[in-house]
């Protein structure tokens, strides 16, 4: 009996396929909605663990795998997350993320159009731990982000953005205090779920120096397949 479980051929063949990155120190994934990357009270397998046992079982390792989670996605939340495959990788990647080395761009649809094409916002956030959510507040912590209106489609208007803080639900938050709540979120004012469960926010690319190679990483995911008359 294996350190991990063995994934079904469809699994392991899934997993394979969503691999956009990897080399002995990192592992850069295609998130789904509604996976999550480390384990929470639901007790559900996170990706870290599916991943260990992914690992395993292509490389045949008959002990630990390490897959550490410098960088997490809301369950929700689709696309790019950043795995290191050692502690050392582990521990740079730690100190860029709060360094702000790692520069993130999201791509968000929304069933309004904004007030402009483009613009900063910056509100002040506070998180209500007991709803799991957050809140525009004066007494809240600063939040800024940039989006810029980039596509149009029949019904919904894609928008880029790029974070200047961390803040719990940031994107989620301000956009829907703009008017512009994300398609597919109820928890922040929009009409309707999506089918599966998500919400239309997706990590898009990822940029940053290599913590151990030193070299220029830039990762970009693929748009989800529910995402009508989106082009890459």
């Amino acid at each position: 009996m294996g350190v991990y479980r063995t994934l079904q051929e469809s699994e392991f063949q899934d997993i394979a396929a969503r691999i956009l990155l990897e080399d002995n120190h990192l592992l850069i994934f295609n998130k789904k909605a509604g996976e999550i990357v480390q384990g929470d009270k639901t007790g559900d397998e996170p990706l870290s663990e599916t991943l260990k046992a992914f690992i395993a079982q292509r490389d045949g390792k008959p002990g630990q795998v390490f897959m550490g989670v410098p960088h997490r996605l809301d369950r929700p939340v689709s696309g790019v997350c950043v795995f290191a495959k050692t502690s050392k990788a582990l521990e740079r990647l730690n100190e860029m993320l709060r360094n702000g080395d790692l520069h993130k761009t999201y791509w968000a649809l929304t069933a309004n159009h904004p007030p402009k094409d483009s613009d900063t916002l910056t509100d002040n956030l506070v998180r209500n731990e007991a709803q799991n959510k957050s809140y525009v507040a004066k007494n809240g912590k600063e939040a800024r982000l940039k989006y810029t209106l980039i596509q149009t489609t029949d019904r919904y208007y894609l928008l880029e953005v790029e974070l200047y803080t961390g803040r719990h639900h940031q994107i989620r938050c301000q956009l829907s205090h703009m008017g512009c709540p994300i398609k597919g979120d109820l928890k922040y004012g929009a009409k309707r779920s999506n089918p599966d469960g998500g919400i239309s926010l997706m990590a898009r690319r990822i940029q940053f120096i290599h913590p151990v190679k030193k070299t220029e990483v830039d990762v970009t995911a693929p748009v989800p397949k529910t995402w009508k008359g989106i082009e890459e």
